[in-house]
């Protein structure tokens, strides 16, 4: 056999790729699994989508290539909503792309800047679609620890002025994913002109702008005056809607920009599968009516999850958005042994911080997918890992 290229090595441990047989290896031992680990929620999508999809695979018209273009509908509804949502229009053709979810095009976009010696400025702890995309385009991807020090927030002054000449692309995530910090506009403002001044790509990463709470409304890049010429924002149905099996998302922005990722695209996919662009429109249809009431279904489990782990032994902060708690953990004990043994001994799957990467080290991410009353029987099995590894040694 060819020995593996020296892209593939350098990826990392995907954390979560594991976990589902090790949940089924579990579950048939007879334990009583709680699963906080993937923002994968146990809720159904709208039910205008299901509909939609179901009389949708009857078309054989949707059964064809969608090709980059994909159903203009879906681009057309996607272009209404950034208009109703954040006030921005964006031409449909143009400065729209279909993405088969957000992950894959937050990936695929690196190949269109990124070459040997170049660098993308990754916030870490943080998905690992922006590290896996720069390193499969055999690009640096340098790490900006996301701390209570700077408010999980990354400032590119901090960045090695050697780091800044070289890079293309920065990654942010607000409302972020894990920490569920959200990032103050004069904050963005700033960013953006950094951004254009170091001809760097901006990549928005926004699938967290409707899953927000006690008021706080998440903004667009695009609310920041001089975005349109350096940024792209990624959105998703998967958390808004609980469609995260569905794979249908959109980027938008900078024509130049989403024209470079359709291209990259047009040699690597053959688009969306239609007939989840039909549930798509739907399912954005359904936003005012329905998303309300999905979000206060969250609420709820966040205000339960924030409750019982302060109960159990932990701290934590009260997010404004995202489906997470970002939960430290006592000096001296690594995410990773926590995590392993809370599966272990207790069967409650989360995700430890060194898994998003060395910067997420001393934290632990629980997704406060399922019931209240599952997510207080999860807090309570944690404290009991918690006791266990804090009490002294004999």
């Amino acid at each position: 056999m060819p020995k593996f290229s020296d892209r593939l090595k350098s990826l990392p441990p995907y954390v979560l790729a594991s976990i589902p047989q090790r949940k089924r290896d579990l579950i048939s031992r007879g334990v009583d699994v709680i699963d906080l680990g993937a923002g994968d929620a146990d809720l159904a999508p709208p039910p205008a989508a299901i509909e939609a999809m179901a009389a949708a695979v009857r078309e054989p018209a949707m059964s064809r290539y969608g090709f980059a273009l994909g159903l203009p509908a879906f681009r057309e509804t996607v272009s209404a909503w950034m208009h109703t949502r954040f006030g921005h229009t964006f031409d449909p053709l143009q400065e729209i792309i279909p993405l088969i979810g957000s992950k894959e095009g937050l990936a695929h976009l690196a190949l269109a800047y990124v070459q040997p010696g170049d660098a993308t400025i990754i916030p870490e702890p943080g998905y690992n679609a922006y590290k896996g995309g720069t390193l499969l385009s055999d690009g640096e991807a340098y790490t900006y620890p996301i701390t209570p020090r700077t408010k999980f927030l990354v400032e590119l002054d901090d960045v090695p002025a050697d780091v800044l000449k070289r890079t293309k692309i920065l990654y942010l995530n607000y409302p972020n994913n894990p920490t569920g910090a959200i990032a103050p506009m004069e904050y963005l403002e700033r960013v953006v002109k950094r951004c254009a001044e170091l001809d760097i790509v901006l990549v928005y990463d926004n699938p967290y702008s409707e899953m927000t709470f006690d008021g706080y409304i998440a903004p667009s890049i695009f609310d920041v005056d001089g975005a349109r010429d350096v940024a792209i924002e990624f959105h998703s149905l998967s958390k808004t809607y609980n469609m995260t099996g569905w794979r249908c998302g959109w980027a938008c922005g900078n024509r130049e920009i989403v024209g470079a990722l359709a291209k990259v695209k047009g040699f690597l996919d053959t688009g969306q599968f239609m007939a989840v662009q039909r549930a798509g429109v739907a399912a954005i249809e359904s936003w005012k009516s329905w998303v309300p009431g999905n979000m206060a279904i969250f609420k709820e489990r966040r205000d339960a999850a924030v409750k019982a782990f302060r109960a159990n032994g932990f701290t934590c902060d009260v997010p404004k958005g995202t489906m997470y708690l970002w939960l430290p953990l006592p000096e001296g004990i690594a995410s990773a042994d926590f995590a392993e043994r809370l599966l272990e001994d207790q069967g409650v799957i989360v995700l430890p911080g060194s898994g998003l990467g060395a910067g997420g080290e001393g934290f632990f991410r629980v997704s406060f997918i399922t019931s209240p009353e599952r997510i207080t029987e999860a807090a309570v099995r944690a404290g009991k890992v918690l006791a266990r590894l804090q009490r002294p040694s004999r």
